[in-house]
């Protein structure tokens, strides 16, 4: 061990009196040097993350409009009173044969026996108007006189959207809880076919979610655990052929338009989708 000087002690801040004693001071070397160190504060605990809202889907399954919509006063005048047709057509036929016969002579332009029209005198367009008949189809169907709700044939001039009902619970869209490890349109997609069965060709127009419906509970819950909400993703899809086959949890189903929509579902349901539908 080497020998300590009055000098090398005095650089560690140490004073002495008397002899020196190298254990001695080793000794006071290493006590003086611990005291001067300072304590690490304490790492404080990461707060917990708060837990994740439950995550539902749901699909707003729209029957397009199947018939024209009824022209408005302001739109009738600028559409054609009668669509092209036959009787028209002859009409057209006859009077340029006359112009032509007057211009040019028999055998000629419209009046040449191979020309459109050519075997049609005014006498057959007469009787042939008589026999045409021109009344349309009606525009109202017979599940709108019966007001069957179920019939996709009903409304046709307005979008029709599907709302069920599940046991013990109020009118909404198919609607289901996100399983673990499943992404949402995949969830949509099985929501349709457990709740509404398979009769029926659908098609989800995206993977992505046309709007967000939060649902809060109508307490906070008292254990900090618990999700603190439920978040709905709507899905919007087209329905091609078929009908619905309620599934075991659904005992009612219904084909309405946006306005029947709001006499059925609750108002803050209502709120929270309405802006998602469309009533060409």
């Amino acid at each position: 061990m080497s020998t300590l000087t009055t000098s090398t002690l005095s650089s560690f801040g140490i004073r002495f009196s008397g002899s020196l004693n190298p254990l001695d001071c080793t000794t006071r070397l290493a006590t003086s040097t611990s005291t001067e160190l300072v304590t690490p504060p304490s790492i404080a605990q990461r707060p917990k993350k708060p837990p994740r809202p439950t995550l539902h889907t749901a699909v707003i399954l729209d029957r397009s409009p199947i018939l024209t919509r009824t022209p408005t006063p302001f739109d009738a005048p600028t559409m054609p009173t009668k669509l092209p047709g036959s009787l028209l057509e002859s009409k057209f036929n006859l009077e340029e044969r006359r112009r032509d016969r007057k211009a040019f002579g028999p055998g000629f332009g419209a009046d040449h026996p191979l020309a459109p029209g050519a075997g049609v005198t005014a006498q057959d367009l007469k009787k042939f108007g008589r026999d045409e008949d021109e009344t349309p189809a009606s525009r109202v169907h017979a599940s709108d006189i019966n007001n069957d709700v179920k019939s996709l044939d009903r409304k046709g001039q307005r979008n029709l959207y599907l709302l069920i009902q599940q046991k013990g619970a109020v009118w909404k869209f198919p609607e289901t809880k996100v399983a673990d490890n499943e992404l949402l349109h995949e969830s949509a997609a099985r929501d349709l076919k457990e709740l509404c069965g398979e009769a029926m060709d659908t098609w989800i127009v995206s993977r992505n979610p046309i709007g967000l419906y939060e649902i809060q509970p109508p307490t906070p819950p008292t254990d900090p655990a618990l999700p603190p909400k439920t978040c709905v993703f709507f899905f919007k899809a087209h329905i091609m052929a078929g009908q619905v086959k309620p599934g075991k949890t659904v005992t009612d189903f219904a084909w309405l338009t946006k306005r029947e929509i709001a006499k059925r579902v609750d108002q803050q349901y209502w709120d929270g989708i309405k802006d998602m539908l469309s009533d060409f």
